[in-house]
């Protein structure tokens, strides 16, 4: 299937790795619930230097402001853990990086920080690949570790899906 990672990759992080290196790809972050997860998980490939900008790990709303350009209106009236500032994040991200490839990262990890509408496993995230840019939520279940885990990988394998088909 073409969904399947190539043989003799055994994850989504020496995939992206991969597909960066040999297409060249710059890729920037910006993790809000996974607090550097993901370019931790990235950063344990030899020369990923050639391609991977860095992460903003951003979890206050000051630091969303500040260093994402997340406007205020958006965080007063959809909250940090909305599509809408999944959205300002990773739009931002691309237009101050410059990279191709730009993922974004708003959810609630637990345990504790949900809300009635926004329950313990939401997530959002967003992907800027070459000017195409989408958001997807999920609700994802388990502990707070499992919920960061499934989210970095989650993301990733929307950013492969992003690299693979973009037409």
């Amino acid at each position: 299937s073409k969904y399947a990672l190539p043989e003799g990759i055994s994850n989504i992080y020496e995939e992206i790795f991969r597909l960066c290196k040999e297409k060249n790809i710059r890729l920037a972050l910006a993790e809000s619930c996974t607090g550097g997860m993901i370019a931790e998980s990235i950063t344990n490939y030899p020369g990923v230097s050639e391609f991977f900008e860095g992460s903003i790990v951003s979890y206050s709303n000051k630091w969303k402001k500040q260093f994402l350009n997340v406007s205020e209106d958006t965080l007063k009236k959809f909250g940090a853990v909305s599509q809408e500032c999944a959205l300002e994040m990773v739009k931002y991200l691309a237009e101050s990086t410059g990279a191709d490839a730009c993922v974004s990262v708003t959810g609630i990890a637990g345990p504790g920080g949900e809300t009635p509408d926004k329950p313990i496993g939401l997530v959002y995230i967003g992907i800027c690949y070459r000017g195409k840019t989408s958001v997807h939520s999920f609700n994802f279940s388990g502990g707070r570790e499992n919920i960061r885990k499934r989210t970095s990988a989650t993301a990733l394998t929307l950013l492969r899906h992003a690299i693979i088909f973009n037409k």
